[in-house]
């Protein structure tokens, strides 16, 4: 039993670990590709590719947590496996706003083209950093929010392990 618990306790920091981690890399590639579109004009067929890039490298990191969750949900009683559909429909929920806020970028971007051949450059390019800023800030919430609501069931997880834990060791002696 104890061996059990144990090994739960480090499942679910490895698959916090993992989770932070998978959350960083994607903040990170957001932001090259909002550098690189910044900088280079590219080709809207580029831009396209790497966007669609984007959608699939999220796609399959969603799908490494699902993975992950299911295997979890295996190892683990009734109680977990709530905390586990929890964890998975918080997951879904990002993965939709984050196609929203792509699609969004896309509709935006096709927008400031039509725009910009009428003239008056300097105002819209002021307009595209402001998005841009205000694109990456909603991200960081986003993460910010799903992270913190993890370590918070996490931590409830870790009493409630730990009051087995002690329940046992009374029963021991």
């Amino acid at each position: 039993m104890t061996m059990t618990l144990m090994t739960m306790t480090i499942m679910m920091v490895v698959v916090v670990v993992v989770m932070i981690m998978m959350l960083m890399l994607m903040l990170m590639l957001m932001m090259i590709m909002i550098m690189i579109m910044r900088r280079r004009r590219i080709m809207r067929r580029r831009r396209m590719v790497l966007v669609v890039m984007m959608m699939m490298m999220m796609m399959m990191m969603m799908m490494m947590m699902m993975m992950m969750m299911m295997m979890m949900m295996m190892m683990m009683m009734m109680m977990m496996m709530m905390m586990m559909m929890m964890m998975m429909m918080m997951m879904m929920m990002m993965m939709m706003m984050m196609m929203m806020m792509m699609t969004t970028m896309m509709m935006m971007r096709r927008r400031r083209r039509r725009r910009r051949r009428i003239g008056r450059r300097r105002r819209r390019r002021r307009m595209v950093s402001m998005v841009v800023v205000v694109v990456v800030m909603m991200m960081m919430m986003m993460m910010m929010v799903v992270v913190v609501v993890v370590m918070i069931m996490m931590l409830t997880l870790m009493l409630k392990l730990m009051f087995l834990m002690m329940i046992m060791m009374i029963m021991m002696t």
